[in-house]
């Protein structure tokens, strides 16, 4: 099943530089690279860094022969490129200075993968400064949930553009499509959960994915020295999904100092699992000064975790579901009034569970404030109040 990110990354397979696909476990980075590499013409190899034996071949000191290795592998012919495809390089930092290497002296074509930005972002060299294009694979959209069901062709994945968001929809439209949200806020959008059909299998492959985040990702976190922590962390977190967070509180009530929570969430937003959200201002230090609202990166791992509001659940999916357009923002008018979300400090989103037209004069004269000219209600339910869009056709 094809992503929307796969159309991006198809024109790209010619230049140089290496392509990296980030996100999160589960998340379809390895079924994404197999398409890739199934329609790709010419001599390539696959190694999964999961497995150390494919790791051999790159650890040797000489950068020449691991090319000629490689070559041979393949009966490379002359003026021909190679293509070398790795799964999960955060298992072996060091392929960095290889790819550098490769790239500059036998432009031999990367595209890999790799399922923590905190070891991309900490462990790479700047060496691959201007020799790659870095992308993030998120869970899937809502669109790509119904293509992956059946109910939309592949024509509807392709380039999905923000101003499709703005677009009217019929209640008859809204109808059809309000079941298929439901499940898709209630489970999330990792591909293996959208597949499956039975609930009790859809839970435990949730259980699954959580459990592997624990398995593997932390293994990248030397500081790290107790798992508990972190789980602990995540479990706090949980019931404050949608609202700004209180570090000092937080290592309180853990028990811990806030240094170790800043670091615990910067590596948990690294690893795709959670992201915040910065207060708006279009001053970078009051941006980062201010306090930040934290969301879950898929509403199914949520559900598993903790006992959320619907609303909350519903506000988080909104989150995931315009993360991809660009940079999110909140405004806050001290404590009284808030917009949730702040697309590329241009467009403002207020989220509710059924808008009316009170809740559309708010965020009128909020969005005034912030000298915002576009604004939109999200409503769960259908309403037929101007500048209202709904979740469904995000």
């Amino acid at each position: 099943m094809k992503r929307t990110l796969y159309y991006e990354i198809l024109p790209l397979l010619d230049h140089k530089n290496a392509i990296i696909i980030c996100g999160m476990r589960q998340v379809g980075k390895t079924s994404l690279m197999r398409l890739l590499y199934n329609i790709t013409n010419g001599s390539k190899l696959w190694f999964d860094f999961d497995n150390p034996l494919d790791q051999i071949l790159f650890e040797a000191i000489d950068y020449n022969q691991i090319f000629y290795e490689l070559k041979k592998q393949v009966s490379l012919k002359e003026g021909e490129r190679l293509f070398i495809f790795i799964d999960e390089i955060q298992n072996f930092p060091d392929i960095t200075k290889v790819i550098k290497y490769l790239i500059d002296h036998y432009q031999v074509k990367f595209i890999v993968t790799g399922s923590s930005n905190y070891y991309l972002r900490n462990l790479f060299p700047e060496s691959l400064s201007g020799r790659k294009f870095l992308y993030t694979l998120h869970p899937l959209s809502f669109t790509e949930f119904l293509f992956f069901k059946g109910l939309e062709s592949e024509k509807s994945i392709i380039g999905l553009l923000p101003e499709n968001i703005f677009k009217n929809h019929t209640r008859v439209e809204f109808e059809k499509r309000t079941g298929y949200y439901d499940e898709y806020i209630e489970y999330g959008g990792f591909p293996e959960v959208a597949l499956t059909s039975d609930i009790k299998t859809k839970r435990l492959v949730l259980k699954n994915i959580f459990a592997s985040f624990f398995e593997k990702d932390i293994k990248v976190f030397a500081e790290l020295k107790d798992v508990r922590e972190l789980r602990d962390l995540i479990l706090l977190l949980a019931p404050r999904n949608g609202n700004m967070i209180d570090i000092s509180k937080i290592a309180s009530e853990l028990g811990i100092n806030r240094v170790k929570v800043y670091n615990y969430m910067e590596f948990l937003q690294g690893i795709f699992f959670l992201k915040l959200v910065s207060k708006h201002s279009k001053s970078i230090d009051k941006s980062v000064a201010a306090g930040k609202k934290v969301y879950f990166s898929d509403t199914g791992i949520l559900n598993l975790v903790a006992k959320v509001t619907e609303g909350q659940l519903f506000e988080t999916a909104i989150c995931n579901q315009l993360e991809p357009y660009g940079q999110l923002s909140f405004y806050n008018k001290r404590n009284s009034a808030e917009i949730d979300f702040i697309l590329n400090h241009e467009t403002a989103f207020e989220v509710k569970m059924k808008a009316d037209q009170g809740d559309l004069d708010k965020l009128k004269k909020l969005a005034e404030v912030v000298k915002i000219s576009k604004y939109f209600l999200i409503s769960k339910k259908y309403t037929e109040i101007d500048k209202t869009i709904f979740p469904q056709f995000i």
